[in-house]
């Protein structure tokens, strides 16, 4: 079954039809896959493998029937942080460790609709907090290409099993850069939708109701080693939730603005005004400049229609650590009002806005949201001439397991120079503080090997062209590679 292992699921499904495999031969070979690697790579915390057996039987049944389904028959894998019915959600959080879910979050449901089979659930880090992925229930995940780094986070454990082999799918889920950043670091695609776009109704934190609420600035999205596979996923995972479906998104999403490269115009960065991009994540950048320009894109290095990326930086923590801190406890809560309470008025730094978000008043945040409603018109604006941003995901490749719990006083080194830990989510905060589009595509490798990628930033609601853009550059620069 080693034919298999790095299969897209377009090419499985292929093989599935024609009778050249069978959902059940693909699902064993998962599992050894899972059995044979996962001691050291560590992504799958809660493997569901008889269950997993049986849906690859009844996809074998179904088709034989003649039935055409989207995943029917395709292995894939769920963050752990998705309510699967008979398993663990614990986020990571060792009080919850036997919490077990009584019911399949809705994307969950809507990949089994699509004859998909789970395999199980991947690792997160603790309360889904953090850049790398480690907790106390379920130890750290290792990244394929070199155990002694991460695989990035909070989807860390979804982007290693990708990367690992172990099926050709899975579901995340992004607030600052949780599917785009693992997906960097392991050389795999992810795509953050349009935020409320994708309902999110069972991607919640152990015992919380699955309601179909939204959160600020979170969204679920799907990973893939593929392009045309990410897009698939995408699909299947669209359309609003059934308990809601007088309030979403009903309309039709809009095509990719352009089938072809030579018909697209896109603005490239590598420079942010707070913080230094690393020469490997520049040389990314450059690959994919080059091969835009060659198949006839037009693009250009710097427009005045771009919103301020200082500004942009600095309302992004506001609204994301407001967002974290409603679950805080009391205890830490207070420890960070008082450190904010410290703050000097002249105090503009990144780590001082972290601050700030966490004991944001209502009417702070009033303000907040303000900024990024002007924000979102001048990115109106902005993509009226342009159809995308090619712009870093973090500024450096993954970098090696770092676990101090202090994580405001963690640092992280951009080319020699060190930086606070958190300062990295500002390429993030581009395009998750106005809600916009981004596909993660891997780049190729860095002078040390490791898997380099950037995000592709579209148009609000026009998720289809960064989709479709991964598509172009994916047949230019290669795409996923298998770790060495």
């Amino acid at each position: 079954m080693e034919k298999w292992t790095y299969a897209t699921a377009g090419e499985l499904t292929t093989a599935l039809r024609a009778g050249d495999v069978t959902s059940v031969e693909l699902t064993e070979g998962a599992i050894a896959r899972i059995e044979q690697e996962d001691r050291a790579v560590n992504a799958v915390c809660a493997p569901d493998f008889e269950r997993a057996r049986e849906a690859a039987r009844e996809a074998d049944l179904a088709l034989a029937r003649g039935e055409e389904r989207p995943l029917l028959g395709i292995p894939l894998t769920v963050k752990e942080s998705y309510n699967v019915a008979g398993l663990p959600t614990t986020w990571g959080m060792p009080q919850f460790r036997n919490h077990v879910a009584t019911e399949d979050a809705l994307q969950v449901a809507r990949v089994r609709a699509a004859g998909a089979v789970v395999l199980g659930k991947t690792n997160v880090p603790l309360g889904l907090r953090d850049i790398q992925t480690y907790n106390e229930i379920h130890g750290t995940t290792n990244n394929p290409w070199d155990h002694g780094r991460t695989s990035g986070g909070s989807s860390g454990g979804s982007a290693a099993a990708l990367a690992a082999g172990y099926g050709p799918l899975s579901l995340g889920t992004d607030i600052a850069g949780s599917l785009r950043t693992p997906a960097h670091f392991c050389g795999v695609y992810a795509h953050k939708p349009t935020l409320h776009l994708l309902p999110t109704r069972g991607m919640v934190p152990p015992n919380a109701p699955a309601l179909p609420a939204d959160i600020d600035l979170a969204v679920v999205g799907p990973m893939a080693r593929s392009a045309g596979d990410l897009a698939l996923l995408f699909d299947v995972m669209t359309g609003p939730d059934p308990l809601t479906l007088g309030l979403a998104h009903t309309t039709a999403l809009p095509p990719a603005r352009h089938e072809r490269l030579d018909g697209f115009r896109v603005l490239v960065l590598d420079e942010h005004p707070l913080i230094p991009t690393g020469a490997d994540v520049r040389a990314g950048i450059a690959r994919v400049a080059d091969a835009l320009a060659d198949g006839g894109a037009r693009v250009e290095r710097r427009s005045p229609l771009l919103p301020d990326l200082a500004d942009a930086a600095r309302i992004y923590p506001l609204l994301m650590f407001s967002a974290l801190a409603a679950g805080f406890p009391a205890e830490l809560y207070e420890q960070v009002r008082e450190l904010a309470g410290r703050l000097s008025d002249d105090d503009h730094s990144l780590s001082a806005a972290r601050l700030r978000g966490i004991t944001l008043t209502h009417r702070e945040w009033l303000a907040a949201d303000h900024r990024r409603e002007l924000h979102r018109r001048d990115w109106r604006g902005f993509f009226a001439e342009f159809d995308a941003v090619v712009a870093p995901i973090t500024p450096t490749a993954a970098f090696p397991h770092q676990q101090d719990p202090d994580l405001l006083g963690r640092r992280f080194t951009v080319d020699g120079t060190t930086f606070p830990y958190f300062d990295q989510l500002a390429w993030a905060g581009v395009a998750t503080m106005p809600g916009l589009p981004a596909t993660a595509v891997p780049t190729g490798l860095s002078a040390e090997g490791l898997p380099v990628g950037v995000q592709l930033i579209g148009p609000m609601y026009e998720d289809h062209t960064p989709l479709r853009l991964a598509e172009l550059l994916e047949e230019r620069l290669g795409g996923f590679r298998a770790p060495r």
